[in-house]
């Protein structure tokens, strides 16, 4: 590979991260409004989610520039302090929809509607696959075995868009009042599965996405 196709690699996987940032950012912004306004807690979890990857995505678009500039693999202590920070974020967003999901349970309370969070969770499909793809193929050219694992995390995002989809469809179709209660519980359990993960690769230990995460 010569230095200039390299260098446009390397190009590539910069603008993957800060797409991925700004995408997150509007993505948080709509899921958080609506979800309020419609009184949606899987849709409010979602976009609270969104938010916390914001602070993973800085973490590895400075990791990017990092392996840019010096070619190391192994994570420097802002972004061991990113995936820190994001681990204890996601605990805080488990215990908070896994305390809100049991009033609105007992309450029976209903969303006054889940569209919202249908259209989000499709165009976060949508998007997230196109921009998982990317990176492989940036990851496998530069053979780079910190973006590999960055785009095998980032299928996380999918289980979760997918998880929102089918709850937000499912009350759209049924009217059952705690298909929103179930989807924001099993975005809890994924939030909570990705701050383990997060504070794992922080302190240096294995993933769970089959990729390395040592540092």
């Amino acid at each position: 590979m010569t230095s200039e196709t390299q260098e446009k690699l390397y190009a590539t996987a910069n603008i993957l991260a800060v797409l991925t940032i700004v995408y997150n950012i509007a993505e948080g912004a709509v899921s958080v409004w609506f979800g309020a306004a419609d009184e949606t807690l899987s849709l409010f979890g979602f976009g609270v989610d969104s938010f916390v990857e914001v602070i993973s995505g800085i973490g590895i678009w400075h990791m990017v520039r990092r392996i840019r500039g010096n070619g190391g693999e192994s994570r420097d202590e802002f972004e061991r302090q990113a995936l820190r920070i994001t681990g204890w974020a996601f605990y805080l967003l488990t215990a908070g929809l896994v305390l809100s999901a049991g009033p609105s349970f007992y309450e029976h309370h209903r969303p006054d509607s889940t569209l919202w969070g249908v259209i989000v969770s499709l165009v976060s499909l949508s998007f997230m696959w196109g921009l998982i793809r990317a990176k492989v193929r940036v990851g496998a050219a530069l053979n780079s075995s910190a973006i590999l694992a960055d785009a095998a995390c980032s299928k996380a995002c999918l289980y979760l868009s997918f998880v929102l989809l089918a709850s937000s469809a499912g009350y759209e179709l049924t009217g059952i009042a705690s298909l929103d209660q179930l989807g924001a519980l099993l975005i809890a359990y994924f939030a909570f599965k990705e701050g383990r993960e997060a504070l794992q690769k922080a302190r240096g230990l294995s993933c769970c996405c089959g990729e390395s995460c040592g540092g």
